[in-house]
């Protein structure tokens, strides 16, 4: 579905912070939602087993060095820095600005699923799974 989601890490991201950040959004949605996560090398994940734990996500690392073993999440990244360039102070972005960067990413169709929206397939799959 690639959904973007924004978290707002108003702690700081340690490893600490990240996990308990992640843990809250990937509760709040479906159980069938939480898929996998592919994540960099970086040390804000030191916490995954917890976070897999908690959330029955899969966490899967790309190797160093290998940014096309992430190819959606760079995708993702350029179009959130057409909001937010890069070196951009994020503590001066509240929650409900994110979000609201989120949704307008999440309604822009995408060549990889085949000129749908994120937000599209959501509501397919919360139609498909609130029927049956």
């Amino acid at each position: 579905m690639r959904l973007t989601l924004l978290i707002r890490l108003p702690n700081g991201h340690s490893a600490q912070h990240v996990g308990d950040a992640l843990i809250a959004t990937f509760t709040q949605m479906p159980v069938k939602l939480r898929r996998t996560l592919t994540w960099d090398q970086g040390n804000e994940m030191f916490h995954h087993k917890r976070i897999e734990a908690a959330t029955g996500l899969k966490i899967y690392f790309a190797d160093p060095h290998s940014p096309w073993q992430r190819g959606s999440n760079e995708n993702a990244n350029g179009l959130v820095r057409q909001y937010l360039p890069k070196g951009t102070d994020l503590s001066i972005w509240d929650d409900g600005q994110l979000r609201q960067i989120a949704d307008e990413l999440n309604d822009r169709p995408r060549l990889c699923l085949k000129d749908n929206t994120p937000t599209e397939l959501l509501r397919r799959w919360e139609r498909q799974y609130t029927l049956h």
